[in-house]
């Protein structure tokens, strides 16, 4: 948390966070950005989340496929882990059971993306943590929702892709189906976890009662490939599959120049007359054949190829240089080293430096940051990802109460 803590819109909210991976992490992360206390809860027994076995690592020396030193840090824990407080808990040990309960007695919103039917085995479902504290927002990420899926009800990023049709709006017509490379399925989900965790804390300050928020992954993503008409351009004969151009919205796409690639976006008939008259062919911006969005849509391949000739031979840079002096939107494709790195998301914060605990920016590494701008407010993710178990003490000794005794004994008997 920042000095500027009150300034935080989250800010005096604990957060009790059962989460690993990626879907979970990420919800709590940006809970953490908002202002919440959130509190890690990793199994000791397990050498906590699992994400902290992710190469590579990055440590005093920097970067590495494979730990040097005992306190490299995996970079997917710098980044999922940043503003958060560790704890260890075994949530399978029955002692655990009285840490849990003062954890939750003290705690405004759980989330957990256990599989289905773990929450109960373990006594920790909505049902239990509701009888503790019935103000308490309990925040479920999974698959396919609190019911449970098809086959084992297990679900990965690619898997929950790959049913919710995702896949196949992408990719040339007739094509093999093609996997985002962005995990989409894991990160969408969380950002409707926060909506929902965040609603119910307001109805909760109304109300006195919490709720159970339920969002799946399948549902997340599906909602999404549902925002746009693919049963009604299916049954107009248009497809759902263009490739790297849009004949529906033509001239709209990826364009190759000579040194990369341009997105080009000009459906409407002011931007269309734009592109023209920056290829140098204003004697076409009264052609009946691109003159309206019907017309330019009935040739869209011939309108794409006359542009696509026009780009090839041109720097990108001049490219975008002639098409946005039209008012045309254009842009170039960057990779993802480009994009981090550009000045306007730093400025912004949207991307931050990534630094390890100990050693600080001992590599060139970007993370995301809090992609949310306030007037009135003060957030971020400054605080570095903690180790294992570091925050023990500050949150049983100082959150709980518990004494030195109580906090020896329960180590000392691997329950934390």
């Amino acid at each position: 948390m920042t000095e500027n803590a009150t300034a935080q819109p989250l800010a005096g909210r604990t957060v009790i966070d059962l989460t690993t991976a990626l879907a979970g992490p990420y919800a709590t992360l940006l809970l953490a950005g908002l202002g919440a206390t959130v509190i890690k809860v990793e199994n000791p027994a397990t050498g906590g989340d699992t994400s902290r076995n992710n190469a590579p690592y990055l440590g005093r020396d920097g970067l590495a496929l494979s730990r040097l030193h005992d306190d490299d840090m995996s970079v997917s824990m710098l980044l999922r882990g940043r503003g958060k407080l560790s704890v260890t808990l075994n949530l399978k040990d029955p002692r655990s059971k009285t840490v849990f309960t003062d954890l939750v007695r003290h705690a405004d919103v759980l989330v957990e993306n256990y599989s289905p039917g773990v929450t109960s085995r373990l006594g920790i479902d909505y049902a239990a943590v509701r009888e503790i504290n019935p103000a308490l927002v309990y925040t479920s990420i999974s698959g396919f929702g609190a019911q449970g899926g098809p086959g084992s009800g297990k679900a990965m990023d690619a898997i929950i892709q790959a049913l919710s049709g995702v896949m196949m709006t992408a990719g040339e017509p007739g094509g093999d189906p093609v996997r985002f490379g962005l995990p989409v399925g894991d990160l969408l989900a969380p950002l409707y976890a926060v909506v929902g965790t965040v609603s119910a804390l307001l109805q909760a300050e109304r109300t006195g009662q919490g709720q159970h928020v339920d969002v799946s992954m399948l549902g997340a993503l599906t909602s999404l490939v549902a925002c746009e008409p693919f049963d009604a351009y299916d049954a107009v004969g248009l497809e759902q599959r263009t490739g790297a151009m849009v004949p529906r919205l033509a001239p709209f796409g990826i364009l190759p120049a000579a040194d990369g690639h341009v997105a080009l976006c000009a459906p409407t008939d002011a931007f269309a007359r734009g592109v023209l008259r920056a290829m140098g062919r204003a004697d076409l911006v009264d052609d009946e054949r691109y003159r309206t969005r019907d017309r330019r849509v009935e040739r869209a391949d011939e309108l794409h190829a006359l542009i696509a000739a026009w780009c090839r031979d041109l720097p990108r840079a001049e490219v975008i240089a002639r098409l946005t002096a039209q008012g045309v939107p254009a842009a170039e494709v960057r990779d993802p080293l480009e994009a981090v790195r550009d000045p306007l998301v730093r400025e912004r914060r949207e991307v931050v430096p990534l630094t390890h605990p100990r050693h600080g920016a001992v590599a060139d590494l970007s993370a995301t940051g809090m992609p949310i701008v306030f007037s009135g407010s003060d957030v971020g993710l400054d605080g570095p990802a903690p180790e294992l178990g570091q925050h023990n003490d500050r949150v049983y000794r100082e959150l709980l109460g518990y004494d030195a005794d109580d906090v020896a004994a329960l180590t000392a008997d691997a329950v934390i």
